[in-house]
């Protein structure tokens, strides 16, 4: 069975992103000039990053590269 819910330490290596950072932007929310960390679920003092929601937040910042200048 394929765990559809990740610590924290799980999700940033799932994501190639450092714990540090899913854990600021948990205790900023949205701020202007600031990459919103993904939804994560708490119960109790649990914090909890379901796969489905990083896939998503992932989609969410994905750039396709510019095609130059045409001549």
């Amino acid at each position: 069975m394929t765990q559809r819910a990740l610590k924290e330490p799980e999700a940033a290596q799932y994501l190639s992103m450092s714990a540090s950072f899913l854990r600021q932007s948990r205790m900023d929310g949205m701020r202007e000039n600031r990459t919103p960390g993904p939804p994560f679920v708490k119960i109790g003092r649990a914090v909890r990053y379901l796969v489905d929601d990083l896939d998503a937040w992932l989609r969410t910042y994905r750039q396709e590269p510019s095609k130059g200048e045409q001549k």
